[in-house]
């Protein structure tokens, strides 16, 4: 009779753990595609500001030529200098490899460098935060 038992709950144990092994997976498919239509959001967004920026980009170029041209001032193309820079950003961000690069970067990090991620005063523990809860209830309940 023990045995007929102990075998149920061996089959009850397999089953629960299968479904968590199932459940586990589901969880991380579902944050990998949310991840992944973030990531396609913010590349959308930056394609989508690349050409409102592009177009002021343009008119200032030809603006700031056409009066340093007129007053024969080269120093009026000065603003030209960081507009480049903002619009070489957006452009690699949006069509570019700064992606790449910057999970080639994040993955070095990992790799190499991990004591840079470690939290102040290490990670935190089921008693770290029984104590902050029980010291805030407390302070809840004095008031």
């Amino acid at each position: 009779m023990g045995f007929v038992v102990s075998k149920a709950m061996n089959d009850s144990l397999k089953g629960q753990q299968e479904f968590m092994r199932l459940q586990l997976e589901r969880q991380l498919i579902l944050q990998n595609l949310i991840r992944e239509r973030q990531t396609a959001m913010q590349i959308a967004w930056t394609r989508e500001f690349l050409k409102y920026f592009g177009t002021f980009y343009g008119l200032a170029a030809v603006v700031l030529t056409t009066g340093a041209i007129k007053r024969k001032n080269p120093a009026v193309l000065l603003p030209i200098l960081p507009l480049s820079f903002v619009f070489s950003y957006q452009y690699d961000m949006g069509y570019g490899t700064l992606l790449q690069r910057i999970r080639g970067e994040a993955e070095n990090i990992l790799d190499t460098q991990s004591t840079l991620l470690e939290l102040p005063k290490g990670p935190l523990t089921f008693e770290d935060l029984e104590k902050i809860r029980i010291s805030q209830s407390n302070f809840f309940i004095e008031k």
